[in-house]
């Protein structure tokens, strides 16, 4: 009986390793993005500031 409770709960765990995996791997995607769209808003500063990019003033 000891080997099947054992069994059992090392199957557990490995179901717990798994969901532990899935979190981190969507953590670290939530994480990517973030710094993508920062990144992004970075660039259109950069752009807005040396007048380059999506909202040039021509009026002058």
């Amino acid at each position: 009986m000891e080997v099947s409770s054992s069994t059992q709960s090392s199957s557990g765990g490995v179901g717990q390793v798994d969901i532990l995996k899935k979190a981190q791997d969507v953590q670290a995607q939530q994480v990517l993005k973030v710094l993508e769209d920062a990144q992004e808003q970075s660039q259109e500063i950069t752009a807005q500031k040396t007048g380059v990019g999506k909202n040039i003033n021509i009026t002058g």
